[in-house]
C-alpha cells in the first residue's frame, strides 16, 4: 500500500501519571523482535497502564484479548520503577515517522523525560557471530549507560522513519537517545532476537528480569504477532529492504 507525503496523520498522547525519566520503546516492525520484547517486560514486571496514544489519518488495528480491546500503542509503568515502557503495536510507515517520533518527543520534552532507547530488529543477511545486540547511541546516551556494558556500536549505516527522527532529536538536544538492534529472521516473532534484546534491556537498566520463560510466553502470543506481522506486509510490502546496513 503506498501512502502519499500529503497526508498529515494527527498523534495524541494521553497519559494519567508523571512519566519515569527513562522511555523504553518497541515498534511493530519486521521480525516484531523489539515488540515482542517490550510486551514480555511488561507481562513478567507487573507493570501497568499508564497511558496510550491514538492516531487519526492513518489505518489502524484495534488489538483486543478475552473480547476486551485495547488502544494499539500503550505506556506502562510502576511506581518504584524509573522506566516507563512503550508497546506500540501500531504499524507507522517510515515516511509518517517524524510525526510519530515527533509526538513522542513532544510528550517526552513536556514531562522531563532524560532519555529514549527503543529495542528494535533488522533484516540484514548476518552470520552465526553476528547474532547479538548492536547500540546506535548520542554521546551522552552512550556515556551515561553504556560505559559498563559488553553492548558492541554499530559499524555504519543508516536509519530512517521514527528511528531516524529521533536520534536526529537526541543529537541536538540533552534527550539522551539509544537504540539496540539485533539481526532478525523472517519467522514471527523472532524469540531468539527478542531474548537477545530482553537481556541487553535487562543489563543497561538493571530491570531484574530473566528472559528464560520468553520463549513459553512468545508460543502464547505466536498467532496473534503472525497476524500482526500479516498487516505489516500488506501495509508496506517492501519492508524486509530495511534501510540500515551492518
Amino acid at each position: 500500500m503506498a501512502y502519499s507525503e500529503a497526508l498529515t496523520p494527527e498523534f495524541e498522547i494521553t497519559h494519567r501519571d508523571t512519566p519515569s525519566d527513562v522511555l523504553l520503546c518497541g515498534f511493530s516492525s519486521f521480525g516484531l523482535a523489539g515488540l515482542t520484547a517490550v510486551d514480555y517486560l511488561v507481562d513478567h514486571m507487573g507493570l501497568e497502564q499508564t497511558g496510550h496514544l491514538t492516531v487519526d489519518g492513518l489505518p489502524v488495528v484495534t488489538p483486543f484479548e478475552d473480547g476486551r480491546p485495547r488502544h494499539h500503542t500503550r505506556f506502562f509503568s510502576r511506581s518504584d520503577l524509573d522506566v516507563t515502557v512503550l508497546v506500540g503495536e501500531l504499524f507507522v510507515p517510515a515516511v509518517f515517522g517524524t510525526q510519530f517520533s515527533d509526538a513522542i518527543l513532544d510528550w517526552t520534552e513536556a514531562n522531563g523525560v532524560e532519555e529514549v532507547a527503543v529495542l528494535a530488529g533488522i533484516p540484514v543477511a548476518h552470520g552465526p557471530d553476528e547474532h547479538r545486540v548492536f547500540y546506535i547511541a548520542t554521546d551522552d546516551y552512550r556515556e551515561t549507560r553504556l560505559g559498563d556494558t559488553e553492548v558492541p556500536p554499530m559499524g555504519r549505516g543508516f536509519f530512517d522513519g521514527t528511528n531516524a527522527a529521533l536520534v536526529e532529536r537526541g543529537i541536538d538536544s540533552p534527550l539522551g537517545v539509544g537504540v539496540f538492534v539485533t539481526p532478525v529472521h523472517a519467522q514471527v516473532p523472532d524469540v531468539e532476537a527478542a531474548i537477545r534484546l530482553v537481556e541487553t534491556a535487562n543489563d543497561v537498566y538493571d530491570l531484574g528480569v530473566t528472559a528464560a520463560p520468553l520463549e513459553s510466553f512468545a508460543a502464547e502470543v505466536r498467532q496473534y504477532y503472525a497476524e500482526l506481522a500479516e498487516r505489516l506486509r500488506e501495509s508496506e510490502p517492501d519492508l524486509p529492504d530495511d534501510r540500515m546496513y551492518m
